[in-house]
């Protein structure tokens, strides 16, 4: 058996690859992991897992190879975000954290993201470890240490344990909850069946907001969707939203550590708007500075702002272990990428949903205004911007080397008629245009997919771009 960990973990379809023996494995393989980087006698690992089909089995079986190992696991006593786990792993001085989610795959998927100590997704260097020794135990037909269930939680080396209220009282020191209560806003959560369910109602039963959380039911098919907080998937907030006259509606994905909004009148607000409204708003309004970092893909809105607030901006490759690097290193004000995870100063280095919605809602809530007329305001001041993104499923495997060096030796000079000033490689192949529109052509990390970006002025140049970059993707595609 062959796992590589992807840009954030290991993902698979369930009883295809995704068994509970290749995940004792696994286990095995982070439990060396731990115990290497641990400088104590007996390490600790922090457990959680989303609302996917076995989801609780499988971090149970984790927890058991952990205590099997001499690692005491602290494992989450139900269903539980992303960064909520990551926190944990920071308030708990971990040496390692456990996620049990596919996160905003498919139902048929799920998968495991390990966390490090620091909070945030290992590093490259950290995953690289996890999978040599992997290959070391197959090798050596050494199989897992494993501990029986009752006998582990009788001994202590399972501690059961609910990360929902230390991660309450953190994110309540980084939004103003007396900010976001006074105007009373009526919102709509929809936690699209996944484990974010119940996080912002929970911390908004703290202010006179009027919450409705629909969705929030377990229900490990998604009610037959992608559990991913974008437009095609949230036909049922915007109904929600009109139902109630809410001012505003958030979705978070699979496991919370992304973020989606709705206006008022149940207009899509993207991962990019909000960004840049969190970054404006931060400036302007709350007076902070620092490096601003995002990824390749996310809207050059959040780099107008950075220029006019003159401050470092820094682009990254997708995925957000590179956002962590910085935020790790340097002073980062805000970290985000185009999928809808984003961090903020003071926090873990950690996309989350939870954290974002609520700065959100401090941001309508400070700013007198709806949702729709910041999103005006926003376009006027830098855009005004179109953003698209086409998927194109793939035929045959993709040399990512080999696409970049053909996709960089063949450049053209202009797209859609504006020239192209400048070709760079940070992850995959941009090409930028005289007038700051752009096209990004790059393979997913954690899907068989070709990934088509194109952002412009207006709706037309976007579909003439789009036109020229699916030309260029489809030798791409076999």
């Amino acid at each position: 058996m062959t796992i590589n960990f992807g840009t954030d973990g290991w993902r698979a379809v369930i009883s295809d690859t995704f068994t509970f023996a290749n995940l004792r494995l696994v286990a095995q393989a982070i439990a060396d992991f731990a115990r290497e980087e641990s400088d104590v006698d007996v390490p600790e690992v922090v457990v959680g897992f989303d609302t996917r089909f076995l989801s609780d089995r499988y971090a149970a079986e984790v927890a058991r190879v952990m205590a099997g190992n001499g690692i005491v696991a602290h494992l989450s006593r139900a269903d539980c975000p992303t960064p909520a786990v990551s926190y944990t792993v920071v308030h708990k001085k971990a040496a390692a954290g456990v996620m049990i989610t596919a996160s905003h795959n498919p139902p048929r998927y799920n998968g495991l993201k390990l966390k490090a100590s620091f909070g945030g997704s290992v590093l490259p260097e950290q995953a690289r470890q996890v999978e040599a020794h992997l290959a070391r135990n197959q090798q050596a037909g050494r199989g897992p240490n494993v501990m029986d269930y009752q006998q582990a939680l009788d001994e202590g080396w399972i501690q059961r344990f609910n990360p929902a209220w230390a991660y309450y009282e953190h994110l309540a020191s980084l939004v103003d909850l007396d900010a976001i209560s006074a105007r009373e806003l009526r919102v709509v959560t929809d936690a699209m069946y996944g484990s974010g369910r119940k996080c912002i109602a929970d911390m908004l039963a703290r202010t006179r907001c009027k919450v409705r959380e629909i969705r929030g039911e377990m229900n490990p098919g998604f009610g037959g969707i992608h559990p991913e907080p974008i437009a095609h998937y949230l036909d049922a907030l915007a109904a929600a939203i009109q139902a109630d006259q809410a001012h505003l509606g958030l979705a978070t994905d699979g496991d919370g550590d992304r973020i989606g909004a709705m206006d008022g009148g149940g207009n899509f607000v993207d991962p990019h708007h909000i960004f840049a409204l969190a970054l404006q708003y931060l400036v302007e309004t709350k007076g902070r500075r620092g490096t601003v970092v995002k990824t390749v893909s996310t809207s050059r809105m959040v780099d107008r702002l950075a220029a006019r607030y003159g401050l470092p901006l820094v682009e990254t490759p997708v995925g957000f272990n590179h956002i962590a690097n910085h935020m790790l290193n340097s002073d980062v004000l805000i970290g985000g990428e185009e999928s809808g995870g984003f961090s903020i100063r003071g926090h873990i280095p950690e996309g989350d949903g939870v954290l974002m919605g609520l700065l959100l809602l401090e941001v309508v809530s400070a700013s007198g205004l709806s949702l729709y007329e910041l999103v005006a305001r926003l376009q006027e001041q830098v855009g005004p911007t179109c953003y698209v993104r086409r998927d194109l499923r793939l035929q045959r495997a993709v040399s990512k080397t080999e696409m970049v060096d053909r996709l960089t030796q063949e450049a053209p000079a202009a797209l859609a008629g504006q020239e192209v000033v400048d070709v760079q490689t940070t992850d995959g192949v941009k090409y930028l245009l005289a007038d700051d529109s752009w096209l990004l052509i790059r393979p997913s990390g954690t899907e068989p997919v070709l990934r088509v970006y194109v952002e412009a002025r207006e709706p037309g140049a976007v579909a003439a771009i789009l036109a020229d970059g699916e030309k260029f993707a489809r030798l791409e595609r076999g």
